[in-house]
């Protein structure tokens, strides 16, 4: 059995969508393992959607891997970590291509790209033929990863630990600014006409969770961001009427369809509604900070 094979669960999935997520999130793993054997967390933590699944359970797919640098530094570059992931993907019997996307000196947020063949990747996994069939030979599994070279203050990070494929540590936003960079995006996210049903599910599981949310980081997001300019600092009561009104504007038929494709169970939304995440607003507890 292949070392990938063996990060996958013992039934693949049925479908070619479910074994290529299935795929993707291995490769999620070996990109942190490799970004581990670099050093890379001792500069910077991991956070978002892909960090909630990986490290705490969310039950829904997440596509990138989103960072955050410790202290803002305009000298870093995802490019110095190319030959630790291609190295963890060789050793895994995967050709990697890598590629960072050129930034100006202005923007805070870096890209790359880390690209393997699928139809290698099935082939390697032993995928039943049906499916392979269906595969183009030329197409290929993308993960992005993102980090914020100039990320704003307040936020708290943890060490987690993960042990698969092999035993290796992750530094990590804690739930709370976890929770402030969700509510960023609810409230901020410039998708025009678009909704981002993602953020609305990962908000109602923060509440589910019983998370409280680190205001600090918060306010300081949505003050980088144009978001919030008020003299006053940002108090609980204010988050809520401002969510409240997010709600009020939101259309939910768009955001269930565009988060389905990603959710191990759809189901889950079908209790859906305008009073719903009204209570889950309602629900909001800020951090106690030390």
């Amino acid at each position: 059995m292949s070392l990938i094979r063996k990060m996958l669960p013992e039934n693949l999935p049925e479908s070619g969508e479910g074994i290529t997520n299935a795929l993707k999130e291995a490769l999620q793993s070996l990109a942190l393992l490799a970004l581990w054997r670099g050093r890379f967390f001792e500069q910077a933590a991991f956070y978002g959607g892909t960090s909630l699944r990986i490290l705490y359970g969310l039950d829904r797919f997440s596509e990138d891997l989103d960072f955050s640098l410790l202290q803002h530094s305009n000298d870093f570059s995802l490019k110095n970590y190319e030959s630790f992931l291609r190295n963890e993907f060789n050793a895994f019997g995967l050709n990697l291509t890598f590629s960072v996307k050129q930034r100006s000196s202005e923007q805070a947020i870096e890209s790359a790209f880390l690209k393997t063949n699928t139809y290698e990747c099935m082939l390697n996994i032993e995928t039943p033929p049906d499916i392979i069939r269906l595969v183009h030979p030329g197409s290929l599994l993308k993960i992005k990863l993102e980090i914020d070279t100039n990320p704003p203050p307040g936020f708290n990070t943890e060490m987690k630990y993960v042990f698969r494929p092999v035993q290796y540590a992750i530094r990590s936003f804690t739930l709370p600014s976890m929770f402030a960079g969700k509510i960023h995006a609810l409230l901020c996210r410039q998708w025009k006409t678009r909704v981002k049903g993602r953020d609305w599910y990962d908000f109602a599981w923060f509440v589910s969770m019983g998370s409280t949310v680190n205001l600090e980081h918060l306010e300081a997001r949505m003050r980088q961001t144009g978001h919030y300019n008020s003299e006053s600092t940002l108090t609980a009561d204010m988050l809520k009427d401002m969510i409240i009104d997010a709600v009020d504007k939101l259309d939910l038929d768009q955001a269930g369809k565009e988060v389905a494709p990603f959710l191990d169970n759809p189901s889950g939304i079908d209790i859906w509604s305008k009073d719903f995440f009204i209570e889950a607003a309602r629900q909001i507890m800020a951090e106690q900070q030390k």
